[in-house]
């Protein structure tokens, strides 16, 4: 039975909020988000489908499902089946019965898994989709407004906390990059001083020596500083 109380509607939410500002790693929060959906609803699977947008496809990110044949690695086209249709028209879809749904296409899968009604809704950022949340059930259901509103808040939870984890992860790499420049200018400077070359030449000797050692060009610009630091305090 599906569990419709206000009450545990709010408690999901609330666990849901708490997964997303934890300091849980990205794929532990939306494994936690998945499982918390699925036992709210009382689904039989939930699963979570991030959207490549370059390759326009989606693909399963997260499902507290354990079954060896739903985990199988697959994806759908942006339009493609139920997931793609509703990240296509970015509107929730709901199906009573999978196995006499045409747009929907897997359902030999659905068969060998018992899975027999769905719900699916977008996860959205600011209109744009970046993936779909489904929720099965292994008995005929009529999903209620209720469900689809809670299934959709969920979705959109997790949407942004996805949406941070890259932002903060490509804020990181733009950070280092810049740590990384600031070291090569640095020891640029101080090869143009100590030995007179000039800027590119400066650069082309760290580029090759770095090529060289295989070691990454922040090594040997802080090699070249760390000597140049205890050249100096001698």
């Amino acid at each position: 039975m599906i569990k419709n109380s206000p009450k545990e509607y709010i408690m999901a939410l609330t666990k849901v909020s708490n997964a997303i500002t934890s300091e849980l790693y990205l794929e532990d929060v939306l494994k936690l988000i998945v499982t918390l959906t699925a036992n709210v609803i009382g689904a039989k699977i939930c699963a979570l489908w991030l959207l490549d947008k370059n390759a326009g496809k989606l693909t399963i990110r997260a499902t507290q499902s354990m079954s060896k044949d739903y985990l199988k690695e697959r994806s759908l086209k942006i339009g493609e089946g139920i997931v793609g249709l509703v990240a296509k028209e970015k509107k929730p879809v709901s199906i009573l019965d999978v196995s006499c749904d045409n747009r929907y296409k897997e359902k030999d899968l659905a068969k060998k898994e018992k899975l027999v009604s769905m719900l699916s809704v977008p996860m959205m950022v600011k209109k744009r989709v970046i993936g779909v949340v489904n929720c099965y059930t292994n008995e005929n259901h009529k999903f209620t407004k209720n469900d689809i509103n809670l299934l959709t808040a969920v979705a959109n939870q997790a949407a942004v906390a996805i949406e941070n984890t890259e932002l903060m992860v490509k804020t990181k790499i733009v950070q280092e990059e810049l740590e990384i420049r600031k070291k090569v200018e640095r020891a640029k400077g101080i090869l143009v001083k100590e030995r007179g070359l000039s800027e590119d030449e400066a650069y082309n000797l760290i580029r090759k020596t770095s090529m060289n050692k295989r070691v990454p060009m922040k090594e040997i610009a802080e090699a070249i500083i760390l000597s140049a630091e205890i050249t100096k305090g001698k």
